[in-house]
């Protein structure tokens, strides 16, 4: 079936779905269901595109991606090299009506940072040491070390109830202090929430959201068409034409393929680099993306990016080169196996399976798989079985080298599958130096260590496109987070 005549099903079956919500409600698109509303366990956009609207955090940015208080009354104070103080607003209830305070985020803080509950977000929060009470409004944060990005972190945590977290409904139905309400879960469906009568904050215009997911791009654009969805994240590009209204704005999403350094094909350093010399990037920014993209320049930051290393650039494209590099390594013709999801973000699949196909032509048998979503989660955090290669979209919310470094590249983070000492050491020193200077010159050391053994298969960084109906007013925000609150409806 060619692609038209499937949107074209596709428009007919959303023409049979519950007529388009009301001039207060919005529906959106998601490419895959969140793993857990638990908003401290996993690192899943699926579940932070729910859960940014329930729960909150100590610090907010603004729409133009500035720092400012947010449960907090004002930005956090270093009373010395290790030790924060952290002010709280008063009078913050969660939904179910327990008080937000000082015993809250100390919990908060300590669950996350707490290696036995195996946060998948710990890589944000691992300098932090402890977090304690010093009265109902005030609390203390301890570092393991000086850190500058205390006040970065704590807009990235969220805030949970501390005797509901113990539930075992807490997963699966969220209670936070946000300007929405947790409704209902329908698993393999949607998720509703709806605006919260007693927010402390400004009360939001929109009065109900639901998310639907829909993995397939085709049926996404038919519900934008048929008037069923007002929002659609991770458009594709080709799509931008056909929407009532689209939305873009340069991600902060870095997608590469992890190589695997200390096992399997890849541990020679000359095969890693001939991997990066095999892919034609230009090619895919065109093909794929249709120019809304920029080639990585061999590091998991943008040009504009605090530690950016302006010496280090992207491997070019030079197939021969890779072939010759491979024949050295003795690695002609060998099986490398590739990792990858669908829906999760955008040409996620696609991207993979082209990268596959210019390894292919370097004279390489891969081994593609495409995994669900669980599935492809258990394989990236989990060492023991981390393939030769495996594709992630690297984020970078807080806009800062620490937490990609800290993930991806330092040994023993959670993304890295490389133990390398020296790029451990220089991550670790720039975690916890604050002279701007000096700092900068660790991250960029750090850049052309993992650029010179290829530890990583650098691509493109793309913008994030967004499908919008007609009657939606949304602007997109630089950290990617799709706040309800922010939006209108005409009516």
């Amino acid at each position: 079936m060619s692609r038209i005549a499937r949107m074209a099903l596709c428009a007919l079956l959303w023409s049979g779905v519950t007529a388009a919500a009301g001039a207060q409600e919005i529906t959106v698109g998601l490419g895959s269901e969140p793993t857990t509303l638990d908003p401290q366990a996993q690192e899943d956009g699926s579940e932070r595109a729910v859960n940014d609207n329930i729960y909150e955090t100590l610090m907010v940015r603004t729409a133009d991606g500035s720092l400012a208080p947010g449960l907090a009354a004002a930005v956090p104070t270093a009373v010395d090299a290790t030790t924060w103080l952290v002010k709280l607003r008063p009078g913050i209830k969660f939904h179910d009506g327990s008080a937000f305070n000082a015993d809250t985020v100390a919990f908060s803080i300590n669950r996350i940072i707490n290696p036995k509950f195996k946060s998948a977000q710990l890589s944000f929060f691992n300098t932090i040491a402890n977090a304690s009470k010093v009265d109902d409004l005030t609390v203390k944060i301890i570092t393991k070390g000086p850190d500058p990005l205390v006040p970065v972190r704590l807009y990235w945590m969220k805030m949970v109830p501390e005797a509901y977290a113990a539930s075992d409904k807490f997963a699966a139905a969220p209670i936070g202090t946000g300007p929405y309400k947790f409704v209902a879960w329908n698993r393999g469906s949607n998720i509703t929430i709806a605006a919260n009568p007693d927010y402390w904050g400004a009360k939001p215009q929109i009065q109900k959201a639901t998310y639907r997911f829909v993995p397939e791009s085709g049926t996404l654009l038919a519900g934008l068409m048929a008037g069923e969805l007002d929002l659609v994240p991770n458009l594709l590009p080709e799509f931008i034409g056909q929407v009532p209204k689209s939305a873009h704005i340069q991600s902060v999403l870095h997608p590469v393929l992890i190589l695997n350094a200390d096992g399997g094909i890849t541990k020679d350093p000359r095969v890693r680099q001939a991997l990066n010399y095999a892919i034609d990037k230009e090619a895919l920014t065109k093909a794929l993306f249709e120019g809304y993209g920029k080639i990585d320049q061999g590091q998991l930051l943008s040009s504009d990016d605090f530690g950016f290393d302006k010496t280090t650039t992207a491997y070019p494209y030079d197939p021969a080169k890779a072939k010759k590099l491979l024949a050295e390594a003795g690695a002609a013709n060998g099986t490398l196996q590739i990792v990858g999801t669908s829906g999760r973000w955008l040409k996620d699949r696609e991207t993979v399976e082209a990268v596959a196909a210019f390894w292919e032509q370097a004279g390489l048998h891969v081994d593609l798989k495409i995994l669900e979503w669980n599935e492809y989660l258990k394989r990236l955090w989990d060492r023991q079985s981390r393939p030769d290669a495996i594709y992630v979209a690297s984020k970078d919310p807080l806009l800062d080298p620490d937490r990609p470094f800290s993930t991806y590249y330092q040994a023993g983070g959670m993304g890295a599958s490389n133990t390398d000492p020296k790029l451990a050491e220089l991550v670790t020193k720039a975690r916890t130096e604050i002279n701007n200077e000096e700092r900068a010159k660790l991250y960029r050391e750090s850049i052309r260590i993992a650029h010179d053994q290829a530890y990583l298969a650098w691509l493109l960084t793309y913008e994030d496109l967004y499908g919008l109906s007609q009657r939606l007013t949304f602007s997109p925000r630089p950290d990617g987070k799709m706040l309800v609150s922010t939006m209108s409806v005409a009516k």
